[in-house]
């Protein structure tokens, strides 16, 4: 630990110091990541949307007392706390770390690469972890802030460290590289991963590269003909090249087995083998890069093939699946140490809302400074207020009486004696976090959660949601308002989930269509603010009772909303107008607005929060002329109301294609619906989008049908050919549209198309399956997600996106991870 006065010196800052001597333990970046405050020095960085000077005093009032700021930044109202003024706080950040590598003279095995990162780095963890003690990045932290805070975890009781840098533009790696400084280095691969950062391939190749300036050696595979013409010009001596004829381990067969893969290869003219349990291409690419390590550091032949055969899958994400009693539960059971649960707390947190939140956790697994880790086991507990623990494994029964502080709390010695147990406790209206070491093997407990349903499910992935939540955040000033759509179920995808994670990460406003979508909301811990777009005089004290602001388009229903809380003797409410431009379906028509500002002068319990409108036409070049119509219309209306109502609000006209094509349009809010999902409506797809749901389901039955007979219904299915038929798990009732049939549609089955016969039935569909590679019953199937894209299906069906989202059957169970 370093002083935050020495920290000063190391970054030679300006200083406030109140408390020099205070030693540091802890850094800090994100204010919602606060584990321990004491201890803890808090980096104030500045993004494009965020000026982390903002939460300063959040963090001041939870007990941190040292700060790195931007200069200028006044500090009076802070009078207990250390403060260092930076230039630059993120480059303070690197600095310190860099710092802080340089005491350490561990190896440190460094990893880049288009894809594999992440595998990798956990496989060779799995490998050494017998050997050594290793520290390495937490779950995928590669970024320019994630890597100095993995490499801030290095001790004393450390003897490797294996860390992951990703970039995603030129110039990036020059810090990383400083900080993690590698003694061995390891090029996944080079793909398509980030390309918009670079001009070609061979540029992002040079800029990993840059990695590995301090290494002693790199493992890369030659058989990329783009990494194989680099490395010409690097010494001999600085490289391990593997591949078809790689140099210093050459692959001389692969052999698929239905589940293990067998490789043989030349390592200094001997043969040699593995086997790993998998047999994907991507699996065993990423297998033999960390065989290439295992030979640099002199592991023995049959200890490299027993560990090989011994390798587990590498889970990517956090899973969160509806669970008995009305709980859920967030899967994370494959491994466990004190960085990767501050960020299950963290998804926890997210999620649990007004419900109750529980950790099942299994021991760490790390022998070194177990009082000490569990202390801050549980003090991360505290800090996210777990309502429920249960530790199990024989460490945490034994330090059990660190967690005396928890209001509820059980220790058990084992899986099987937790099992035995369970029926004992309550689980019921709770988001339960499963956190374990593999060896403990807590999907046994996860099959006792959850529910058995219905095997078609749609995944949504919360981490492109994100993505594609800051990729619009790129258009916008950093002034400007996010309003998310998230009505209809949030386009399908889940309406509290979603909605828990946009109020983590910040949004602005909700907005919801109907009033019970709101109260959904507000039950589930939502506190931000909501706009009911539908809003019906039944639901008016809904209104009231959960803080919920209208939309109000006509005079009839901006009268009546008046009645109801003059009636209620309510001083003021939040509300929303809407104005009629063009779209032609709700709004007030301009004519009408001399009277409704009358009305709101004369009845200032109303205050205006918004005042917008629809844009007809935003996501086509041919309307742009009729768009910018609406918006001097808009303007024009806009500016009456605010002159006459003597005062400001906010105004908001772009919906999610308007936010890209029309960046003049922005005002102070901007509306985003189907683009957070991955949808880009504009005309010419150039947003950088990730698809957030996946639909899949699973091969009931296969079957071999004559040529001449049929399948399905009315027998539309009538078959040319002898054929294999895949009867599928979903149909109509599951939003699988019967405009899919007779093969005017496909699925993935393997990745490999499987078009639709006959007519999709009410819960089954039956595909052709004749041909294709390895399918069995049992075997999932792509519906659309990353491999097969949403706009694929909605144009089969000659309809569009959005109603395919929303059409989506709420028995087809949705399960949320984050990556």
């Amino acid at each position: 630990m370093y002083s935050v006065s020495q920290i000063a010196d190391v970054m030679d800052a300006e200083r406030s110091l109140v408390e020099p001597g205070t030693y540091i333990e802890h850094l800090l970046t994100d204010s919602r990541r606060l584990v321990v405050s004491a201890a803890t020095l808090f980096f104030a960085i500045q993004t494009s949307r965020r000026d982390g000077s903002e939460y300063v005093p959040e963090l001041y009032t939870s007990g941190v007392r040292n700060f790195v700021v931007k200069q200028g930044f006044d500090h009076s109202s802070f009078p207990g706390g250390n403060f260092i003024f930076a230039n630059d706080v993120l480059g303070s950040l690197q600095t310190l770390v860099v710092f802080h590598r340089k005491q350490f003279a561990i190896p440190v095995i460094g990893i880049t690469g288009s894809n594999g990162k992440t595998v990798v780095k956990e496989w060779l963890y799995q490998l050494l972890m017998t050997d050594e003690r290793i520290v390495r990045s937490p779950k995928s932290y590669n970024s320019q802030v994630g890597v100095p805070l993995s490499v801030w975890q290095i001790n004393d009781q450390h003897s490797l460290g294996i860390f992951e840098a990703g970039i995603s533009q030129t110039g990036e790696m020059a810090a990383l590289a400083n900080i993690i400084q590698p003694t061995i280095g390891v090029l996944t691969n080079i793909g398509e991963a980030h390309n918009s950062g670079f001009n070609t391939k061979e540029e992002k190749l040079h800029q990993k590269f840059k990695l590995f300036d301090s290494a002693s050696v790199v493992v890369c595979n030659t058989d990329n003909p783009i990494i194989r013409s680099f490395v010409e010009n690097i010494p001999a001596e600085k490289l391990f090249l593997w591949g078809d004829n790689g140099r210093d381990l050459s692959i001389t067969s692969i052999e698929r087995h239905p589940h293990s893969t067998s490789i043989n290869a030349l390592h200094k003219g001997r043969q040699s083998s593995i086997t790993i349990p998998f047999s994907d291409n991507a699996s065993i690419e990423n297998a033999i890069a960390c065989w290439c390590v295992l030979l640099l550091l002199g592991k023995d032949a049959a200890v490299i093939s027993n560990r090989m055969q011994m390798l587990q899958p590498v889970e990517m994400r956090l899973q969160l699946k509806k669970a008995i009693n009305q709980c859920s539960i967030i899967n994370d059971s494959y491994s466990n140490d004190l960085s990767s649960l501050n960020i299950a707390l963290d998804f926890l947190q997210q999620q649990a809302g007004k419900q109750g939140a529980t950790v099942i956790l299994s021991d760490l697994g790390e022998a070194s400074n177990a009082p000490q880790q569990y202390a801050r086991v549980a003090a991360a507990l505290l800090r996210y207020q777990i309502g429920k623990f249960i530790g199990i494994g024989p460490d945490l029964f034994t330090y059990q009486s660190f967690f005396n502080q928890l209001p509820v709390k059980y220790f058990f010695r084992s899986v099987e004696e937790f099992s035995q147990q369970m029926p004992l406790i309550t689980f019921r209206d709770e988001v339960i976090l499963l956190k374990g070491a593999r060896v403990f093997e807590f999907e046994k407990i996860g099959n006792l959660f959850e529910q058995k349903v219905h095997q078609t499910v749609m995944e949504v992935n919360l981490s492109a949601m994100i993505h594609n939540l800051k990729t619009f955040h790129d258009f916008l000033q950093p002034t400007t308002k996010v309003m998310v759509m998230v009505k209809a179920f949030s386009y399908g995808s889940g309406s509290a989930e979603v909605a828990s994670v946009l109020q983590y990460h910040k949004v602005d406003y909700l907005a919801v269509a109907y009033a019970d979508e709101g109260v959904e909301l507000r039950k589930a811990g939502i506190h931000m603010p909501i706009m009911v777009m539908n809003p019906e005089d039944v639901t008016f004290p809904l209104l009231l009772q959960y803080n919920l602001e209208p939309e109000l388009y006509s005079l009839n229903l901006l009268r009546q909303f008046t009645n109801f809380i003059t009636a209620e003797g309510v001083e003021q409410v939040g509300v929303h107008l809407k104005l009629d431009t063009g779209m032609h379906r709700l709004g007030f028509n301009p004519n009408e607005i001399d009277q409704v500002v009358e009305h709101l002068v004369q009845h200032k319990s109303l205050i205006i929060k918004s005042v917008f409108t629809h844009l007809v036409g935003s996501d086509a070049e041919e309307h742009d002329a009729f768009t910018m119509q609406q918006m001097q219309l808009f303007d024009d209306t806009s500016s009456i109301i605010q002159q006459k109502i003597g005062y400001s609000f906010l105004k908001h006209i772009s919906n999610t294609a308007a936010i890209f094509r029309h960046p003049a349009l922005q005002y102070n809010m901007v509306r985003l619906g189907i683009g957070l999902y991955g949808i880009d409506t504009s005309d010419h797809k150039q947003l950088q989008l990730q698809p957030v749901a996946t639909l899949r389901t699973t091969i009931a039955q296969i079957r071999n049908v004559k040529a001449g007979d049929s399948v399905g219904y009315s027998r539309r299915g009538l078959l040319e050919r002898d054929s294999m038929i895949a009867t599928i798990r979903i149909g109509y009732a599951d939003g699988f549209s019967r405009r899919l049939g007779n093969g005017k549609g496909y699925v993935l089955v393997n990745s490999q198309k499987a078009f639709v016969v006959g007519n999709v039935c009410m819960d089954m569909t039956m595909v052709d399956i004749t041909g294709l590679e390895g399918v069995n019953e049992g075997d999932t199937v792509e519906v659309f997600g990353p491999n097969l894209s949403l706009e694929h299906l909605a144009k089969w069906s000659d309809t569009i996106p959005y109603e395919i989202m929303t059409g989506i059957s709420l028995r087809v169970k949705r399960i949320y991870f984050e990556e």
